[in-house]
């Protein structure tokens, strides 16, 4: 078992989550994006506001690529907002 899967596995089970509900590349992936598209420090904090989007029953079925479309449209987007002021 390699270090990451053995953190999950071992976070899974301190926080009471299944493992099988935890799709670790999609995270991954969707990280990856944000920290390349938007900034390093947002990758967790979307990770996280996800988490607890999904946790209340308020994540859209397609949030992950709803993030994944913004963190991609990032830079696009604020250019548009910053030449409206």
């Amino acid at each position: 078992m390699n270090v990451l899967a053995e953190w999950t596995a071992l976070v899974c089970e301190e926080l009471g989550i299944d493992p099988a509900k935890v799709d670790r590349d999609m995270l991954l992936d969707l990280t990856k994006d944000v920290a390349h598209g938007v900034a390093r420090p947002a990758a967790p904090l979307t990770a996280y506001l996800l988490g607890l989007a999904q946790g209340a029953g308020t994540a859209p079925p397609d949030a992950v690529e709803r993030l994944v479309r913004m963190a991609g449209n990032w830079e696009r987007a604020t250019t548009e907002t910053l030449g409206d002021t």
